[in-house]
């Protein structure tokens, strides 16, 4: 299906992350706090984070995860499903996803929107 933008999403090969890249999309609390949630609910769409931030601030949000190789977004229908790359980063950086998950949990939670199951 094409996207629903006039750009294509862009995913690097996992060949090509960075971890200097990948660190620094993981800085934000924010970005934090989305891949957290989807570690807990897989395939969220971009509606089901953070009701108190503006559409357009998500997106970049979103953008600096996707391109970073922390996330993959697909469109479905009219909605984007956003998925953690766990298993590619997982082997391009052993443990290091498992580490920034539950290290980052009690930084991510006293965020407003975010509820953890």
């Amino acid at each position: 299906m094409a996207s629903r933008t006039s750009s294509p999403l862009v995913h690097p090969d996992a060949a090509d992350f960075d971890l200097f890249t990948v660190m620094s999309a993981l800085s934000d609390p924010t970005r934090l706090g989305i891949v957290i949630m989807l570690s807990n609910d897989p395939g969220l769409n971009c509606g089901g984070f953070y009701r108190d931030v503006t559409p357009s601030v998500l997106t970049r949000h979103f953008r600096v995860l996707r391109e970073a190789g922390v996330i993959r977004q697909e469109d479905v229908g009219n909605q984007r499903v956003n998925t953690l790359r766990k298993d590619e980063l997982d082997r391009r950086f052993p443990g290091l996803l498992d580490l920034v998950i539950n290290e980052g949990a009690d930084r991510a939670a006293p965020f407003p929107g975010l509820s953890l199951p």
